[in-house]
């Protein structure tokens, strides 16, 4: 078993990304989640914010050159007849004194010189204006002359920006980049932390759960990401623990309950071999076939336990009429009742009372309490059944020796026995009941023992009697 816990859990820890835990590797593997995330955060940012910048650019940018053009327009025309009113050799002078006038520069270049895009060249030569492709300068061809006029640059001290190693636009973009870096790095951090703790925590209960320490549970979660996560792995580390304690309980009982009949197998094969008495053959006989039923009801019942408590399946409700279902449960085991009175009374309930049931369990537990009561009864057993607010109720009465008080709850754990002086003709091996407590935790109700009102023990099964089903 300890062999077995200790593969699975070393199978699940896998999961969780390694064979063992490791302290050392935390603020390692912190390091590196954060850098991947901040990296893959910040490069989509940028890309992001870099397709934008092109896509408004490019869409600004049109706009903004025509409103320039429109601007400056009626500007350059005057500057332009303010040229042809005086012969070439003045230009140079006139231009020197409307330079002084405005804020940007007046040059004439010739068209030759200018490396302008095709589209700008056609434009150009068709006498409208031109804007740079930073916007900062308009070239306006001077009538049909290979002159141009150059108008700008408009801001301040732009040919000295050029000439800088890192122009000043380009040093504000770079210090609100770094800053934008900076935010987004502290928002990384204090998303990143919480979760790489959820982590830490699950992989050190994996971990635990992988060295067979299966009480382990992984704390709450401080990131709502992981709340379903650490719920699913506490709620399968207690279904892990709660199974590995029933298959230890049932090993260990059940090795304990083979013992008895097994001894009585091998007496009776060694009486069987010595004795030539006819009728003490046929009593050996009748022996063994008791072992051999007892045996089989062991295996039976042990089956039945282990898979109702290893499963606990959401149960398949279906409405029945009540009354006649239960008369038919009851029935099926008069062949069992000899020489007792076996007697059922419904009359307490509504006529064509609809109860809803699974149809495959709860035989299970009427026919275990039944049984139980056989075991004990001396002349009667009376089966009733009754409405109680919304639950229905049936009741198992035997007339046999009741249950002390400080005991009737306990007779419904596993391998119970209240009498453990009783002979082969009473025993059991303490699973019928706790089948009937597993059926009736299925269906949402309980089972409890009482004093019965005709002298022995009273067995009590209650559960709901809608459970809004859709099956007919």
């Amino acid at each position: 078993m300890t062999g077995n816990s200790h593969e699975e859990g070393s199978r699940l820890l896998n999961l969780f990304g390694g064979h063992k835990y490791a302290p050392w590797r935390g603020s390692y593997s912190l390091s590196r989640l954060f850098l991947s995330f901040y990296l893959l955060v910040t490069g989509s940012f940028v890309v992001v914010a870099l397709v934008a910048d092109f896509v408004i650019s490019s869409t600004l940018k049109g706009i903004t050159d025509d409103y320039t053009s429109r601007f400056m327009r009626g500007t350059i025309i005057m500057i332009e007849d303010a040229l042809f009113q005086k012969p070439y050799p003045e230009w140079s002078d006139l231009l020197k004194k409307l330079d002084q006038q405005f804020s940007y520069r007046l040059r004439i270049v010739d068209r030759w010189s200018l490396k302008l895009k095709p589209a700008q060249g056609e434009k150009l030569d068709a006498g409208d204006l031109v804007v740079d492709s930073d916007g900062d300068i308009i070239y306006h061809r001077l009538k049909q002359t290979p002159r141009i006029l150059m108008v700008g640059p408009f801001r301040p001290n732009a040919d000295a920006s050029r000439t800088r190693i890192v122009p000043f636009d380009l040093r504000i973009r770079l210090l609100t980049w770094s800053l934008i870096g900076l935010f987004l790095g502290v928002a990384v951090w204090l998303w990143v932390r919480p979760v790489w703790r959820d982590l830490e925590a699950l992989r050190k209960t994996a971990w635990a759960l992988g060295e067979g320490h299966f009480e382990r549970r992984a704390p709450e979660a401080k990131s709502s990401a992981f709340d379903l996560l650490t719920e699913t792995m506490n709620g399968m580390a207690e279904r892990i623990q709660r199974l590995i304690a029933t298959q230890k309980e049932l090993s260990s009982a059940i090795s304990h309950e083979l013992r008895t009949p097994i001894a009585r197998l091998r007496f009776a094969l060694e009486m069987l071999a010595e004795t030539p008495e006819r009728a003490e053959r046929e009593r050996l006989w009748q022996m063994m076939e008791e072992d051999l039923d007892e045996l089989d009801e062991l295996i039976e019942s042990s089956l039945a336990y282990s898979r109702f408590e290893r499963e606990q399946p959401k149960p398949q409700l279906s409405s029945v009429e009540f009354a006649a279902w239960l008369a038919d449960e009851v029935n099926s085991l008069r062949i069992l009742s000899r020489n007792v009175e076996l007697s059922i009374d419904t009359g307490a309930l509504p006529p064509e009372q609809r109860v809803e049931l699974d149809q495959k369990s709860m035989p299970y537990a009427v026919t275990n309490l039944l049984r139980n009561a056989l075991k004990y009864t001396r002349r009667r057993i009376v089966v009733s059944a009754e409405v109680v607010g919304r639950n229905i109720r049936v009741h198992v009465d035997d007339d046999g020796i009741g249950i002390p008080a400080d005991e009737r709850q306990s007779v419904f754990a596993a391998f119970t026995r209240l009498d453990r002086s009783r002979d082969r003709a009473t025993g059991g091996h303490g699973l019928g009941l706790a089948i009937v407590r597993l059926v009736m935790e299925q269906h949402g109700g309980t089972a409890f023992a009482d004093e019965s009102p005709i002298g022995g023990a009273r067995f009590t099964l209650s559960w709901p009697m809608s459970q809004s089903v859709t099956q007919p």
